[in-house]
């Protein structure tokens, strides 16, 4: 039995690769910017990046990466037989077959591929903030919002294998546009993409008049800023982080009346300022979802990996998958 695994969690700022025991203990770990290259051969640029992270890892290991079982998890709609179709925010492998240029690049028939946050899900529901709870929801928020569906213990892959894009759910009509080519999605209002964007619009209209100052000019206040201002109590950073906590209520709410799921689990790069967001958007959800009262509680709690979760997730994929 192989003990170790490699998993990679590639999103649209950066590629994070875990080497990975069967217990859940990271043993190694490697990060690269994730590459937005087009090609004519497409994928390549991807390809080759997570190539050398995996190289990397394994020779700092001393192992032979051909021997160990690969998954890369990937932003977007991931067909059954592991071919991205549509990945509006890694448009440069949208459409590749990762794990076969991925195979040839290791020499490897053990690489696998998995969307990135029903790997992130997969991982908490054996390790983490799911564990023991058959019925939850992963909510990624990286520079877009993925999600994972558990749903009496199994995670939900739909007809396709595309379940759980629930970041291409519309909560505005005719809102902001969304590099998926559609309008209001709520990755556009609820993601770190989504905090980058409210917080041009917020410097421009002058609600952050404070960090404006500091930053010399509206242009360079940048989302890292109000995450810190807000961690520090700034009024106006706070102000605006309690409006991510709106948009991620309002999306939750929407998720709870489909689903009836009672337990929700945030994950992603954004996940680690939840102190700053979780507590408005667990207020807002009471408001927001039909029937509050009627309801059993709601849970929303954050990922105990935080933006480990993808990479962890995959690595358990790449064990179950060369079993």
């Amino acid at each position: 039995m192989i003990d170790v695994a490699i998993g990679v969690d590639v999103g649209g700022t950066k590629a994070l690769a875990l080497l990975v025991a069967r217990d859940g203990r990271v043993l190694g770990e490697a990060q690269a910017p994730t590459p937005h290259l087009t090609s004519d051969n497409v994928g390549t640029p991807t390809a080759e990046v997570v190539t050398e992270l995996i190289n990397d890892l394994s020779a700092r290991q001393g192992l032979d990466p051909a021997s160990l079982p690969v998954c890369i998890g990937l932003p977007g709609m991931m067909r059954r037989d592991g071919r991205l179709v549509y990945a509006p925010n890694l448009l440069s492998a949208s459409g590749a077959d990762l794990g076969a240029l991925l195979g040839a690049s290791l020499a490897s028939s053990m690489v696998f591929c998995e969307n990135d946050a029903n790997c992130a899900a997969l991982c908490e529901h054996e390790w983490g903030a799911g564990r023991g709870i058959d019925d939850f929801v992963m909510v990624t928020l990286g520079t877009g919002i993925g999600g994972g569906v558990f749903a009496d213990g199994n995670l939900v892959r739909g007809r396709s294998g595309f379940a759980g894009e629930i970041g291409h759910m519309v909560v505005v009509a005719r809102g902001a546009a969304c590099l998926c080519g559609g309008h209001g999605c709520w990755e556009r209002y609820a993601s770190g993409g989504g905090l980058n964007r409210l917080t041009r619009e917020a410097a421009i209209e002058g609600r952050l008049p404070t960090l404006v100052a500091q930053r010399g000019n509206a242009a360079a206040v940048r989302a890292e800023d109000v995450t810190a201002a807000a961690a520090q109590n700034l009024d106006e950073a706070v102000v605006l982080m309690k409006e991510i906590g709106w948009w991620l209520a309002l999306g939750l709410a929407n998720l709870a009346a489909i689903l009836d799921c009672g337990h929700f689990v945030i994950g992603g790069g954004l996940s680690i300022a939840s102190d700053l967001v979780l507590p408005s958007a667990r207020e807002y959800l009471s408001d927001l979802v039909e029937g509050h009262r009627a309801r059993p509680a709601i849970t929303v709690t954050p990922s105990m990996f935080g933006p480990r979760s993808g990479a962890m997730g995959a690595a358990l994929v790449a064990f179950e998958r060369s079993s």
